[in-house]
């Protein structure tokens, strides 16, 4: 009696889960559909809040940057050491919106851009945590440095990239003129804003 062996298919390798490549899809995927979702409610709190755009025409407008500049090339780092950069990658869980007030001398006009930063922040409500805020400083008063830790105890500071020199979009220029500058979450420098024509009155919230 002749025995036929069946031929046996090796067992099918079964995959525990999406593999790299899709992993980086899907958070580049999410990623784009936050910035779609939410950016333009968030440009629109800070437009109005800031007067960015405003169509009065003042000479304090804000001004759109075109086409964006690199958050890398602003060679911005943490006290920490940590590059600014590094949090705007595709792979963020959490991406996040940026307004940074940038000043060599923080003086009046200076601390108005911290307040107005800080108000549109609030403005947003229960997305304010979509936002966050930073600032370069270079000289400020021992008063303002120290008020900030309990009137600014959001406000991140930030300093230059240790060996480099920040190099800041067109129209900007820290050492004339205190700017704020708005950062997408893919680390585009978008907008910048100066201060008011006529410095304000402001309550302390």
């Amino acid at each position: 009696m002749t025995t036929t062996t069946a031929s046996r298919t090796p067992p099918r390798k079964e995959t525990n889960g999406p593999t790299p490549e899709q992993v980086r899809r899907g958070r580049r995927t999410a990623f784009l559909l936050f910035a779609l979702g939410f950016g333009p409610m968030i440009l629109a709190t800070i437009m109005y809040y800031t007067g960015w755009l405003n169509p009065a025409g003042h000479t304090n407008q804000g001004v759109l940057i075109t086409p964006p500049a690199s958050v890398t090339a602003l060679n911005l780092e943490t006290l920490s050491g940590e590059p600014l950069a590094k949090r705007f990658s595709a792979g963020q869980t959490d991406p996040q919106w940026l307004m940074v007030v940038a000043a060599s001398e923080c003086d009046s006009r200076c601390e108005e851009l911290l307040y107005l930063a800080r108000q549109a922040n609030i403005a947003l409500g229960k997305n304010a945590d979509r936002v966050s805020r930073a600032a370069v400083l270079g000289d400020i008063t021992d008063d303002l440095t120290a008020r900030l830790p309990t009137e600014y105890p959001l406000m991140e500071r930030l300093v230059p990239t240790a060996g480099a020199a920040p190099t800041w979009p067109a129209g900007i220029n820290p050492e004339r003129e205190p700017r704020i500058m708005l950062i997408d979450p893919f680390g585009n420098v978008m907008m910048h804003h100066g201060p008011r024509t006529r410095v304000r009155t402001y309550s302390r919230i």
